[in-house]
This record gives structure tokens, sequence and C-alpha cells, in this order.
């Protein structure tokens, strides 16, 4: 599958994360750091993908990324997630960050990628996602 490449007006995917970027993320360029960004859409993988798995789920890949924008201090940030495929045992998951910009009604996608997440057990080996019950 091959990243999207133009501006979408609307985001991808199920609201996974709202949060606040704040001064303390930043990096020397006064932007915020771009692996501040990539926590945050890790965290939104892990959430979808647990609740998909019913159990643990670990980032066993980021497939591929791209960095649109720079998000700024004071910008909502808001995570899209949206399960692309689903394995055995791993799942990819297609993932959109936009940010709200500060004080502002515009939003725009500011960096998009895919993860690929593996449910594991309590031994931290990898286990079967059930199936969507019917």
């Amino acid at each position: 599958m091959t990243m999207p490449n133009s501006k979408p007006d609307n985001p991808r995917g199920e609201l996974t994360i709202r949060t606040l970027a704040m001064p303390g993320d930043t990096n020397a360029a006064g932007d915020i750091f771009g692996g501040w960004v990539m926590a945050q859409m890790d965290l939104a993988c892990g959430i979808r993908g647990a609740e998909r798995a019913g159990g643990r789920i670990v980032t066993a890949a980021v497939n591929e990324m791209s960095f649109a924008s720079p998000v700024k201090v004071g910008d909502t940030l808001s995570i899209y997630s949206d399960i692309e495929k689903i394995g055995n045992s791993s799942m990819v998951l297609y993932i959109e960050a936009w940010a709200q910009r500060y004080l502002t009604d515009v939003s725009e996608r500011v960096t998009f990628a895919r993860f690929t997440m593996v449910a594991i057990d309590t031994n931290g080996k990898p286990t079967k996602i059930p199936p969507l019950p019917k």
C-alpha cells in the first residue's frame, strides 16, 4: 500500500487521542519535536489495537511515516486510527495526526503513518487475534 500524498479535507479513521502541544515538547527550531508526535501516534495504535485484540499489544514496526507540516505550540493534536489489515497475531493500522491550529478553526493533517502491531499473551509471545463477534 502507498501513503496518500494529497492533502485531505477530512481525517480518515476513528478519533483515538486528542492532546495539546506544549512548550516542553519543542525541538531546537521551536516546533513540536517529531518524536513527540510519533509517540502520540504509537499510543493511539496501542489503544485501538488493544481494543481490537482484546488484550496486550506491542509495536512491531513503523512501516512508513511522513511528516507533512510542523506542529506548533498550542495546537490541538488529534490522532485518528484505521485498522487496515488483521492477520493471525498482527494488524496494520493507518494513523493520521491532525493539528487544529492554536486559537483558530483551521485543522490540517500534519503526519501520517502505518504501524504494525502484534497481540501478545502474558508471557510476551504472539497470540491469536480473535475474530469479530457476529
